[in-house]
């Protein structure tokens, strides 16, 4: 399949994928992740090494299309938890001044 990453277009295909991640160990993953095989890559650690791009040069939206185009599981950056609670106007002052120092 023909995509085109950071500008440059690139012919990948399932099994090159599979083929040049083979052996390369998975970076803790913080944000968009691919699976591939058994393992569960950062999207742009996967980007780099099927592109021979640095990081910076590409997103990590290009690379998810890209992996999803070709079949592979994509994972959206995990959403944080939100509070419904509200604090009130002593809750909020009290977090800002912190807790008490005993000396």
């Amino acid at each position: 399949m023909r995509c085109v990453i950071a500008r440059f277009p690139f012919e990948l295909t399932k099994s090159g994928v599979l083929d040049s991640m083979k052996g390369v160990k998975p970076e803790e993953v913080v944000g968009e992740s691919v699976i591939i095989g058994r393992r569960t890559y950062p999207v742009k650690q996967v980007g780099q090494v099927i592109t021979r791009q640095d990081r910076r040069d590409f997103s990590a939206d290009e690379v998810s299309r890209a992996m999803t185009k070709l079949g592979f599981t994509c994972r959206a950056l995990p959403r944080a938890v939100v509070s419904t609670h509200a604090p009130d106007p002593f809750e909020h002052a009290s977090a800002m001044l912190g807790t008490p120092v005993t000396s």
